[in-house]
């Protein structure tokens, strides 16, 4: 089967822009849906909104689209520093091979389902690393969500059957992940919401990176290895230097 490896991928390239700091609030967007954040950003036209304390987990909205600001009522609570898993690496090198996936994908899914807190629960009730919704948790015959190897096993899985379902398109699974498979194929791709389109975004982001930061490395370690050797100095001609430093040292 083909793999998501052969994905094309491009860069998307950042702005910056002065910072508007605030504490944990709600954006009410004109459509009816909210975005809880930490702080937010005006870029021009596009209001940034900075979803934790991971700069690169943003969404950018159009600041007119945005109707208003709230106080958000149930700021969740700072996850314990023990609550990643630690052999998070290892599972999802796992998974990924079984399901043929790209564990940086995974890993971008999870960062933007979780921020990888195994006990994580959304307000909608989508619970784990992945945020397995309690129906497609059921369809997928998980019992405890909350179990690592489990939740990333299943949503993995999840997500595998949904880039067969839509011919290995990474937008329109990762939008059917978010959105439904229901309202992907309603839209005959990435819904008109801004929360999924933001979704999509972020993880792709967070994705491209990843496999910049790989091609510099690649690049880097074969810029060094065509390198040229330095001539190797025999050691003959080093003992006149040794002994012209022994002979200053004894005056």
């Amino acid at each position: 089967m083909a793999s998501i490896r052969k994905f094309g991928w491009g860069v998307m390239l950042l702005c910056v822009a002065s910072l508007t700091a605030s504490a944990a609030e709600i954006a009410v967007l004109r459509n009816g849906f909210t975005i809880r954040h930490q702080r937010r950003e005006v870029i021009q036209s596009t209001t940034r909104l900075y979803l934790n304390s991971d700069p690169a987990s943003y969404v950018d909205v159009p600041t007119q689209e945005i109707e208003r600001f709230e106080n958000d009522p149930e700021p969740s609570a700072p996850a314990p520093k023990e609550e990643p898993v630690q052999d998070l690496d290892s599972i999802v090198t796992s998974v990924s091979s079984e399901h043929h996936l790209d564990p940086d994908l995974v890993n971008s899914v999870i960062r933007a389902e979780s921020g990888f807190y195994p006990h994580a629960v959304s307000r909608k009730g989508a619970m784990g690393l992945m945020q397995l919704m309690p129906q497609t948790a059921s369809q997928l015959g998980v019992e405890n969500a909350f179990d690592p190897a489990t939740n990333v096993e299943s949503g993995s899985r999840y997500l595998r059957e949904l880039l067969e379902r839509y011919n290995f398109d990474l937008i329109k699974a990762l939008a059917a992940y978010n959105a439904g498979p229901q309202r992907v194929d309603k839209y005959r791709g990435v819904p008109p919401y801004y929360e999924t389109r933001a979704y999509v975004a972020r993880i792709i982001r967070d994705f491209n990176r990843k496999k910049l930061a790989q091609e510099k490395q690649k690049a880097s370690l074969k810029t060094k290895a065509f390198a040229p050797v330095p001539a190797r100095v025999k050691p003959a001609a080093i003992k006149p230097l040794t002994a012209a430093i022994t002979i200053q040292q004894r005056e």
